[in-house]
């Protein structure tokens, strides 16, 4: 930008002031005037105006005042000059208050500097870089010519006050009156059209600026490509710069924060990576950027070299790159060093302390999150919206009430209870609590509603099924004139699926595409996990198909509801097909994904498949483990259970409630009393877990085959809870197979006062009669199941060959393979018998 024009006019009303006492400048500094000369005056006037502009741009703005005093007691000519350079110096240190002093010692000089148009336009500048709003306004009206550099200031100042329509108004009126746009002008312009997402009006800019000749400024290019990456509009923003024939740091720094805001966070990295090729020193921005990008993408490898060249580059960590750091490493997981990032600053903010908070919450480690809050509040730091959020977060997850409300109370005195972020998570913490009311009754005291606010509220609805409620919610929105979004869609959709309500869930998937709304990833995997869930695996596989179609890479979420639905199909082709499109995409075995295909894999029979799955993983988790221990079981392969549970508890993972359940499956179905009895007293004693229902069923069961069955009766009595129907139903087929009528007799009658709606109860019933040859009794609960209309429930199994799912029902005939599939039957039951008859002989 040009320097201000200004009035060479000689000023001979130069006010004669008395410097102050303390003043002690060297005789050096000042030249006496000699009495002959104009041209002495100017060559004095010159030297005098370099040396107070030296001392002003080294920040010594004391000394300048008092320099300027020295040269008034000295009678030595002052120009308008002079004072704009000591408002200039003002500006750089954005001293108000010393500016103001300057600006009143103007006024007091008279009309000769107080009415200067290069003075004037100082002052302007001078008060809108130091944000005062009103009094920037006031000379900016009284201007009597406003030029470009005060129309800069101007603009400029509505922009960092966030009134960025005002920004553009001004702008229109500085056309209007006949002023073009300049390389400071254009910038501002610029931001606000980013800030306001008004991409039309930006490209009537970038025409302004296309046409003064200015697309060649880095400084204006480089807001051009802020301006596109803020709008979305990513391919305008690269073209510009690919433009660009010089690019600087800003310039990279604007594509990088592009990409990354748009969630483009692979591509943020691969401009960093350029930009390192291009021998482009980074600054804090870039490596900011370039972390919260690797933190997005969990990239460990890459955010760690982020912070390796933040050292080698001598980049101290202040608040922003430190802030930068902690969320990278929250994110990845590593939360000591996270810590030790947190320690190692030197000053610490309020986003500093919540990003460490909000650390601990998401690592699950509440109670460190609760004493650095107290820690917070012991130094000083007064807790804003972030960290309330943070705390009623953590009092969601733990759904503990008492302290939710405490933090609710502390909210309502510290009068943050209107603020919507708060409101929102105040919200969440009740419905996650399972008090729905009360997240409504917050809603509904909450002043100002934003569309946060709203959505939080239909999760709420739609998480516990309350598929009504959330749909009269979604249309509430319409009628107060709030665009629903697409987290409304998926809530609703969400809502109807927590409710069974399948039809409706996918007729509103439907309805979103015609209103224009495009479903996004969370969408398809709400509703391909829902389905699932449902029973309607097929349909779940197939909108895991148009999930691909629509060109999106599926995430973990996605990937495990698809296997979710292949497993419950036992369709091993299906899996595979899943496990392939992994393999070629390359997209990273997860634990969630790697726990999924192995569960996949034992239940669609190829436990060897499963088993290079489980070795592939280094790291190995609980839920693998428990995954590959049910796997074992499942397929009787008790040793390998056994061995995988004595390794996962010498590898120090605490085995948990499913972990037991799999391993005493595994010892009641190989007939191993002895090691069921052993895993059974680890549990009490070694792991102080009380054991559950589930768990003295295996044992029960166990014993019960093995023929022990007052030991199995004696353990139901010492049960420290009532048994189930399980338990009963394990012990009645021990009954039957050891042939006692009598326990097996009472047993059923049990089992049908505990179950009276279940038809398998009273087939055992008549089994047992039929056995000891009282048919009467035969009839008359038959006649009895009748009444009630009770049928007995076939058995029904599968297999798929191929793509095709063949499905088969006890009794039912209707396969077009019948006839041969009953000879194949006979023939191995032929061999079968032969064989036994050969053995036992």
């Amino acid at each position: 930008m040009a320097s201000l024009p200004i009035n060479p006019t000689l000023n001979s009303h130069t006010p004669t002031l008395k410097p102050k006492s303390s003043l002690k400048f060297p005789e050096s500094h000042f030249i006496t005037y000699q009495e002959d000369g104009r041209n002495d005056k100017l060559l004095h006037k010159s030297y005098y105006f370099k040396l107070l502009g030296s001392l002003c741009k080294q920040g010594k703005l004391q000394e300048s005042v008092d320099f300027l005093n020295q040269m008034e007691y000295r009678n030595l000519y002052i120009g308008p000059e002079f004072y704009g350079e000591l408002l200039q110096g003002c500006v750089n240190e954005r001293d108000l208050q010393l500016g103001q002093q300057i600006h009143a010692k103007i006024l007091k000089s008279g009309d000769f500097f107080a009415k200067n148009e290069y003075i004037e336009t100082k002052l302007v500048i001078f008060y809108a870089k130091c944000d005062d709003f009103y009094v920037s306004n006031h000379l900016f009206c009284r201007l009597r010519k406003q030029n470009v550099f005060s129309w800069a200031a101007i603009i400029g100042l509505h922009c960092r006050m966030n009134l960025s329509k005002e920004a553009l108004w001004k702008y229109i009126e500085m056309l209007e009156n006949g002023i073009l746009g300049d390389n400071f002008v254009l910038p501002n312009v610029l931001k606000a059209c980013g800030a306001l997402n008004f991409v039309e009006f930006g490209k009537c800019v970038h025409g302004h600026v296309c046409k003064l000749g200015f697309e060649g400024c880095v400084f204006v290019a480089s807001s051009l490509i802020d301006m596109y990456g803020k709008c979305g509009f990513l391919d305008d923003a690269r073209k510009v710069f690919d433009y660009m024939v010089e690019r600087n740091v800003v310039a990279w720094n604007s594509l990088i924060v592009s990409y990354m805001q748009n969630g483009l966070n692979e591509e943020a990295i691969g401009v960093f990576y350029d930009m390192r090729t291009a021998a482009i020193e980074p600054t804090r921005v870039t490596l900011s950027s370039f972390l919260s990008a690797s933190a997005n993408l969990c990239a460990l490898q890459e955010g760690e070299q982020g912070h390796a060249i933040s050292i080698l580059s001598g980049l101290d960590l202040d608040k922003i790159l430190g802030s930068s750091l902690i969320n990278f490493y929250a994110k990845v997981g590593l939360v000591n060093d996270a810590e030790l990032i947190f320690d190692m600053l030197i000053e610490k903010d309020v986003v500093t302390w919540n990003l460490l908070m909000s650390c601990y919450v998401q690592s699950g480690q509440i109670d460190k999150a609760l004493n650095l809050s107290r820690l917070m509040r012991l130094k000083g730091f007064r807790f804003d919206s972030v960290t309330l959020s943070t705390m009623l977060s953590a009092s969601a997850e733990l759904r503990d009430l008492k302290l939710g409300k405490e933090g609710h109370c502390f909210c309502i005195r510290n009068n943050f209870e209107n603020d919507v972020v708060v409101a929102s998570g105040i919200m969440n913490m009740y419905a996650k609590c399972e008090k729905i009311p009360d997240a409504r009754r917050v809603f509904d005291y909450t002043v100002e509603k934003d569309l946060v606010l709203w959505n939080t509220l239909l999760a709420a609805y739609a998480e516990v099924g309350l598929s009504g409620e959330s749909l009269k919610l979604f249309y509430q929105m319409q009628l107060y004139g709030l665009p629903q979004n697409t987290i409304s869609w998926n809530s609703v959709i969400l809502g109807f699926l927590r409710n069974g309500q399948i039809n409706e869930a996918i007729d509103m998937f439907t309805q979103m595409k015609t209103v224009g709304l495009d479903p996004n990833m969370v969408t398809y995997t709400t509703l391909i996990s829902g389905l699932s869930q449902n029973g309607h695996n097929g349909e779940a596989l197939a909108y895991f198909k148009q999930l691909l179609q629509a060109g999106y890479r599926p995430n973990s979420a996605s990937i495990v509801a698809a296997l979710s639905a292949s497993t419950n199909m036992a369709s091993l082709h299906y899996g595979r097909a899943i496990h392939g499109y992994i393999l070629r995409q390359k997209i990273p075995l997860s634990l969630p994904v790697a726990t999924s295909l192995v569960d996949m894999y034992t239940k669609c029979g190829s436990l060897n498949s499963a088993k290079c799955i489980f070795d592939l993983i280094p790291e190995k988790e609980l839920a693998l483990y428990n995954a590959m221990i049910s796997g074992y079981a499942l397929h009787g392969r008790t040793i390998e259970a056994l061995a995988l549970f004595k390794h996962l508890c010498k590898e120090g993972v605490k085995p948990d409630s499913i972990t037991f359940t799999s391993v005493l499956s595994s010892c009641c179905h190989a007939g191993l009393v002895k090691e069921g009895l052993d895993v059974l007293y680890d549990m009490l004693s070694v792991y102080h877990m009380q054991p559950r229902m589930e768990h003295y069923g295996c044992i029960i069961t166990l014993l019960s085959r093995c023929g022990d069955l007052d030991e199995a009766m004696q353990l139901i009595q010492s049960m420290p809870f009532k048994p189930d129907a399980n338990v009963f139903e394990s012990l009645l087929v021990a009954c039957r197979e050891l042939r006692e009528t009598e326990l097996e007799e009472h047993i059923a009658k049990c089992l049908i006062k505990m179950e009276p709606e279940n038809s398998g109860h009273y087939v055992s019933l008549s089994n047992a009669y039929a056995t000891t040859g009282r048919w009467d009794e035969v009839s008359k609960l038959r006649d009895l199941m009748k009444k009630k209309g009770l049928r007995k429930r076939p058995g029904c199994s599968w297999i798929q060959v191929g793509t095709e799912l063949h499905m088969f029902v006890s009794g039912d005939r209707w396969h077009p393979h019948t006839q041969e599939i009953s000879t194949i039957l006979a023939l191995l039951d032929r061999e079968m018998q032969l064989t036994r008859f050969f053995f036992n002989n």
